[in-house]
């Protein structure tokens, strides 16, 4: 069991008894730099304007409140306006992907690591479709679990994470968990994953008490990881 963040690149050994790999989608398998994510939390905040009949200025607020006292802004939404899911997450995962482009070391590093891998987003099965073919890596995993999936109860939800190890059958103690969001590390910490941050290249890393490892550079991280199973 993980016993406190240790920096990027030491004691990767740790991960020796790992089985299955859990990634978050956005500004996790793709760097925050390609504006991606980005462009979908525009077009939430514009449906926030939309559904709340808000200004601009006043719905990002309100769209900030909801996400985080619910999670995110959509479950803020159906709460407090009686707004459709499938709706607004149709209309907000409308975006360009160009920016997004074939990733080999990412690819080369996933079918390399030992196990399964899956994905937990709080976005559709559509948006990681379409994201993971933009990355050329949509057959290295070996399963999707997105917020229909969670009855729209979004990370750090505990029973988020239950209802995703059960339909798995994960154990998290053989588990590890990678995530942009160092909120969405706390549970999977609590119940024993192994726990990667994934920051930003242009930022300085947050506070993360629950990150056991912190990387910008997830691809190489992976592969250290490889390097120290095998070595």
């Amino acid at each position: 069991m993980p016993t406190g963040k240790v920096p990027a690149g030491d004691d990767l050994s740790v991960f020796a008894g790992v089985r299955d790999w859990i990634f978050d989608l956005d500004d996790t398998l793709y760097p925050p730099e390609s504006g991606v994510f980005t462009a979908v939390m525009g077009r939430i905040r514009a449906y926030t304007a939309r559904a709340t009949g808000l200004t601009a200025a006043d719905a990002a607020a309100l769209q900030k409140e909801y996400a985080a006292r619910y999670g995110t802004t959509l479950r803020g939404l159906m709460e407090e306006h009686g707004v459709d899911p499938a709706d607004f997450l149709a209309d907000v995962h409308a975006i360009d992907r160009s920016a997004l482009v074939p990733d080999a070391r990412l690819a080369e590093a996933l079918l390399r690591l030992p196990g399964r891998k899956f994905i937990l987003t709080s976005g559709t099965h559509a948006h990681v479709g379409e994201t993971l073919a933009c990355l050329a890596i949509a057959d290295r995993f070996d399963g999707v679990f997105d917020i229909a999936d969670a009855d729209y109860l979004p990370k750090p939800a505990e029973a988020t994470y239950a209802a995703f190890l059960d339909r798995f059958a994960i154990k998290p103690v053989t588990a590890a968990m990678f995530e942009d969001a160092p909120r969405n590390l706390v549970v999977p910490r609590a119940l024993g994953m192994r726990t990667v941050l994934v920051t930003g290249r242009q930022a300085p890393p947050p506070a993360s008490p629950d990150a056991d490892f912190i990387t910008a550079d997830l691809s190489g991280f992976l592969s250290r990881i490889i390097d120290a199973l095998s070595g």
